[in-house]
């Protein structure tokens, strides 16, 4: 009888710079093109604007170090799915799916979307985003209807629809967006400060707070702003099995690709604030286009404009990609809709997955603000990551576990940071944001109860 053959396997091809480059690419998008004008509204102050982003660079780094450990013991794909799945039980894996679905790319991808269309509001005030022509209240949500709701929907779409048809082609899109993204930043950032028509007294410049809460609970509610800038610090374990030595190169990756992060966004706030005072920059989306047109003028505003609208599609790009591949993974294991699994005959792409993640990103666009998005995404990510890292302490207990050199340093000090954290935060989220925590709840109850459905269902 012949021996069966050993079945395929993925090569461990990628070295500590590739795996950094996956990291950083992964986490410079919407949150640094799109934040900051919320943070200025909320905190008031320079400094703490500036400061809220060492902190989150921080957390994202304790979270790096606990999430290199996971990847090493699962070396899958699925990254947060796999991990509460093994730790807890399917019904997490679940639910983990649709937070993954809503609040890990559809919610970032409308955001995203949304962002293009305020930079393109340079051109021309009525594609500004947060000034639909048309509000209709439906109760429970508001739809939001206008040309800038329009141009978002219309990027979703055509991407959508790329990723469907065209499959070949998405990965050239994809590094060409990619390189452009950066190029565009690099320029900002030297032409910014080295003729840029900015003024170093605008750091001592406060503004009027937005926000009625002390600054010691809005400083930690405003994290969750700052965790979508930083999302994408755990990239690398979604590629953990094609690392070369991964028990070294993991953890380098993540803290090497964090680092070089946090150093280009300290760089880009501090430009911001450098154009603009910070009670100019209240409640702005499109900070880098009011930055440019302060420090180059209008002309050359409109370049950057057009320049930081165009490298946001790699982010758009990217998610549309890289969703419904988990949707479909996830599916396959049976932790998705078995629909979600389903490839297109000829274009062998999983194309339900990819129209859903679409319409879904749609239907987000016109219900939902763009702050409230973003408080959603943020304290959802920032949820299920605490809840992966909580995971160690299970896990740890197995006699096979290879453990990190990082995180048994003075055990448990770093899983105890990043979930008391978490979990201060998701306190401070609940009180304050209680619509959008409510929106949070019924988001794994619902999860939770689609999961049991399924399962009592007969096959």
């Amino acid at each position: 009888m012949a021996s069966l053959a050993p079945a395929p396997s993925l090569e461990r091809r990628l070295g500590l710079a590739a795996a950094t480059a996956i990291v950083v690419s992964n986490m410079v998008g919407t949150g640094i093109f799109a934040t900051t004008g919320f943070l200025a509204g909320d905190l008031g102050s320079p400094s703490l604007v500036i400061g809220i982003w060492f902190v989150g660079a921080i957390l994202a780094v304790v979270g790096a170090l606990c999430y290199s450990e996971l990847g090493i013991n699962f070396p899958r794909s699925g990254g947060e799915y796999v991990y509460l799945r093994e730790a807890f039980g399917p019904t997490w894996g679940f639910i983990d799916g649709c937070v993954s679905f809503l609040a890990g790319f559809s919610a970032p991808i409308a955001i995203a979307s949304i962002a293009i269309a305020a930079y393109l509001a340079h051109f021309d005030p009525a594609l500004d985003p947060l000034k639909p022509q048309t509000v209709i209240d439906l109760g429970i949500v508001q739809l939001q209807l206008g040309a800038g709701q329009l141009i978002a929907c219309g990027v979703v779409l055509a991407l959508s629809l790329l990723n469907v048809l065209n499959v070949s082609k998405v990965g050239q899109f994809q590094n060409f967006f990619t390189a452009a993204k950066l190029v565009v930043l690099a320029l900002f950032l030297v032409l910014g400060f080295s003729i840029g028509d900015g003024d170093w007294g605008n750091f001592s410049l406060v503004a009027e707070r937005t926000s009625s809460s002390a600054i010691p609970i809005q400083f930690a509610v405003s994290l969750v702003f700052v965790y979508l800038g930083y999302s994408g610090w755990n990239a690398a374990v979604y590629v953990a099995e094609e690392i070369r030595d991964p028990r070294r190169t993991l953890p380098l990756a993540l803290l090497g690709g964090t680092f070089v992060v946090t150093i280009f966004y300290a760089l880009l706030n501090l430009l911001y604030i450098y154009a603009t005072p910070l009670e100019e920059m209240k409640g702005v989306v499109a900070v880098g286009s009011q930055a440019a047109n302060r420090l180059f003028g209008p002309s050359m505003a409109g370049m950057f404009s057009a320049a930081m609208a165009f490298s946001l599609l790699a982010t758009v790009n990217a998610m549309c990609l890289i969703g419904p591949r988990v949707y479909y993974a996830m599916a396959r294991d049976g932790a998705f809709f078995s629909a979600a699994a389903k490839l297109h005959p000829k274009w062998k792409s999983p194309w339900v997955s990819v129209l859903m993640q679409g319409a879904c990103c749609c239907l987000l666009i016109i219900t939902g603000t763009f702050d409230a998005l973003i408080y959603y995404i943020g304290f959802m990510l920032s949820l299920f990551t605490a809840l992966s890292v909580l995971a160690l302490y299970k896990f740890r207990r197995r006699s096979d576990w290879q453990k990190t050199a990082a995180v048994s340093f003075a055990y448990p000090l770093l899983p105890v940071i990043y979930v008391v954290t978490n979990m201060a935060i998701f306190c401070f989220f609940v009180t304050e944001r209680v619509q959008d925590a409510v929106f949070a709840a019924l988001t794994v109850g619902i999860a939770a109860l689609l999961y049991r459905m399924r399962a009592k269902t007969p096959a």
